[in-house]
């Protein structure tokens, strides 16, 4: 499904150099569900937006679903990014002057579809996540854990083959962010390959697979 193959990658500033991940090898799985776990500024976050194609590599290869990601100028890989990736972010970045069910149908308007199916579609996420009733709540309406599920409704709407979560539970309380993890989990049975970055080492226990970074390197 994912393949990384020597992947490094370094951020130039005026004075200094930053190598933020040495010759990474990562290979997941269709329907597996691995966390990215390790210390503060160890690369968790620059590993997933590399797999993610949110960013590029200085060096190596990345395979999604068998295809050589070669470019990350053209169209291609935008739609290869919007039709497989759906992604989750530990602070929520919902529009607060948008309803939910718009901020949910957002990642359509990339797609030629009709405006019917796009609502439909909005919906049926939602209700997915168990906020039915709050479609036409605006996002500083809801508490903490219903806007990350408004979130992670926004990221599936489109079908995703994988879903990417950076810290999803890291702003909730331990009961909010327990209902997401069983919601991330439950799409995972389902068959959507799940890749998170976590502190938790509880959440992480409940994945299949536990990915450790420190200083850009895997070391287990």
């Amino acid at each position: 499904m994912i393949k990384l193959e020597k992947i490094s990658k370094t951020y130039h500033t005026d004075k200094i150099q930053t190598l933020a991940l040495k010759n990474i090898d990562l290979h997941v799985k269709k329907s597996e569900f691995v966390c990215i776990m390790g210390p503060s500024g160890c690369g968790k976050s620059t590993l997933l937006n590399i797999i993610g194609l949110l960013d590029r590599p200085g060096a190596g290869a990345i395979h999604v679903g068998g295809q050589a990601v070669q470019s990350y100028k053209d169209k291609h890989v935008a739609r290869l990014r919007n039709d497989t990736f759906g992604f989750i972010f530990q602070s929520f970045h919902l529009i607060n002057d948008l309803r939910v069910i718009d901020n949910v149908e957002l990642p359509l308007l990339y797609r030629r579809m009709p405006g019917s199916e796009r609502r439909e579609r909005a919906r049926a996420a939602l209700e997915k996540v168990g906020l039915g009733a709050r479609m036409e709540h605006y996002p500083n309406q809801l508490s903490g854990g219903q806007q990350q599920r408004v979130a992670i409704a926004r990221a599936m709407v489109g079908q995703p083959e994988i879903l990417l979560a950076d810290e999803p539970t890291g702003n909730l309380d331990s009961k909010m962010g327990a209902e997401v993890m069983n919601i991330l989990l439950k799409l995972n049975e389902e068959g959507t390959t799940v890749v998170m970055v976590t502190h938790d080492e509880n959440e992480a226990r409940r994945a299949h697979r536990i990915v450790r970074v420190f200083d850009g390197q895997l070391v287990a």
